[in-house]
């Protein structure tokens, strides 16, 4: 079995709505090839996809959001956001009692993950043509931009 990681966001998060990618690469050192992206999906079919793909190969799925700017700027802006959020989230974690914290919040995280997964229990992939009805919502989406 391999890993699957992926954004753990609000329900009412804008990002929900946006495409999602799959980027498939080697779970251990010991391999070396190229990772491989697939998508764009829904998330609902991308976290599908991947689940059912780690869960028979020693593999890693990272299912994150496509951001669909239209310009070198929005670009810029995205980077910055990211910038800043990785200082703020350094400058929790320096401020943060390391063994008080940690088990807090890695329990609550895990029991987060167990219910949204539905208690283990695999989710079914989507077929060819959920897929394809996926991508014609997709591409309405980005033109719509």
């Amino acid at each position: 079995m391999g890993a699957l990681m992926t954004l753990d966001l609000p329900a009412d998060s804008p990002l929900l709505g946006l495409p999602w990618i799959i980027t498939f690469g080697p779970l251990g050192d010991l391999d070396e090839w190229e990772p491989v992206v697939c998508g764009p999906y829904e998330r609902p079919h991308a976290l599908a996809l991947a689940e059912a793909v780690v869960a028979e190969e020693q593999l890693m799925a990272v299912v994150e959001p496509l951001l669909p700017a239209l310009s070198a700027d929005e670009i810029r802006s995205e980077i910055a956001a990211a910038q800043v959020a990785a200082e703020d989230e350094a400058r929790q974690v320096e401020g943060a009692d390391l063994y008080g914290d940690f088990e807090d919040v890695i329990d609550e995280e895990l029991d987060a993950a167990a219910d949204e997964a539905g208690h283990g229990e695999p989710a079914e992939p989507p077929d060819e043509a959920e897929v394809r009805e996926g991508f014609t919502r997709i591409a309405a989406l980005l033109t719509a931009k």
